[in-house]
């Protein structure tokens, strides 16, 4: 959303400049340097300016101006490219014996950060809707803190509650939201006027299982619950996976988690390449992780924050099947 922002105006503001520079040139009047006009294509003007010349017939015939058409070339190939890594939806499935006596199907959505996937979300509820899934877990940053849309999120639970029960827990930037109050607050009281069953810090009973939730602002020292006894497994969820002990500590046998984003850009055997903590290489970014006994899932994520591109790095849905 950022990068499509910036680049919209940029190449907005390169059109208009070589409109303003040839009307410049016609009247006799003080003009726009040509290394300025460059410079707006080499920062990702260049289609913008590459229309301009050609609309107002200006620059056409400068040797130095060649470089457009091909910085322009560059920019759709280059756009394509960033598009197809941040809307190419993609379905991870994976088995899990828990020792359940029914089968449970999970889907997971995690970091969706008010990524559109459709109108109304609907291409992305599509996807869910054909894994036929028992429940969907929401584990955290649905929205995002710098470029927020409680109606895109919103959107997203108002469908997803018509496939089947959804559980969610919030992310670091449903944290930030928290500051604001009342907005937040609302969001809340909308999407459970839905269905949506907000598991902040808390924990149900569901039978054959324990589905239980810590909040990200709970994770540093969380005392919400006792820990579990070995009498039912735990599906724990949580949004960001670095803590370990914690999981242990509580009894989870499975524990589903996010924020890592599969670190923006995985390189082949070497992993992920950047945590949002900025930490090189995180031990834990994508699949199911076997600690002590613990399965830890971390998904890949819809969404983005910071950095707007991915690499190798497809957002994805999680599906586990639970046994």
């Amino acid at each position: 959303m950022i990068l499509a922002v910036y680049l919209t105006v940029l190449n907005i503001v390169a059109f208009a400049a070589y409109g303003i520079d040839k009307y410049k040139a016609k009247n006799n009047k003080w003009r726009i340097s040509e290394n300025f006009l460059i410079l707006l294509a080499v920062l990702g003007g260049s289609l913008g300016a590459f229309i301009g010349m050609l609309v107002w017939h200006h620059k056409t015939l400068k040797a130095k101006f060649r470089i457009v058409p091909c910085l322009c070339l560059l920019l759709i190939i280059c756009c394509a490219f960033i598009l197809y890594g941040n809307y190419h939806l993609t379905v991870t499935e994976y088995d899990v014996d828990l020792g359940l006596n029914e089968d449970l199907k999970i889907v997971q959505i995690s970091d969706l950060h008010n990524q559109v996937f459709g109108i109304g979300e609907s291409v992305l509820l599509d996807r869910i809707r054909e894994q036929d899934p028992d429940i969907i877990v929401v584990t955290g940053d649905v929205l995002d803190s710098s470029h927020t849309s409680y109606e895109i999120a919103g959107s997203f639970f108002k469908g997803a509650v018509e496939i089947c029960p959804v559980y969610y827990i919030t992310g670091n930037h449903e944290v930030r939201l928290m500051k604001d109050g009342t907005e937040f607050d609302k969001f809340i009281s909308t999407i459970t006027s839905y269905g949506v069953i907000y598991l902040d810090d808390t924990y149900i009973d569901m039978g054959d299982y324990i589905l239980a939730g810590i909040a990200e602002k709970s994770l540093w020292s969380f005392n919400a619950y006792e820990p579990f006894d070995d009498t039912k497994p735990v599906i724990l969820l949580a949004h960001d996976p670095k803590y370990t002990e914690l999981f242990k500590g509580l009894g989870a046998d499975l524990v589903l988690t996010g924020h890592i984003h599969g670190g923006q850009i995985i390189l082949p055997g070497k992993g992920a390449l950047l945590s949002p903590e900025f930490c090189f290489f995180p031990p834990y970014y994508q699949g199911i992780y076997d600690i002590d006994g613990i399965k830890l899932e971390v998904s890949r994520g819809l969404g983005n924050s910071a950095v707007p591109i991915r690499i190798n790095d497809y957002p994805e849905i999680v599906v586990i099947n639970v046994h």
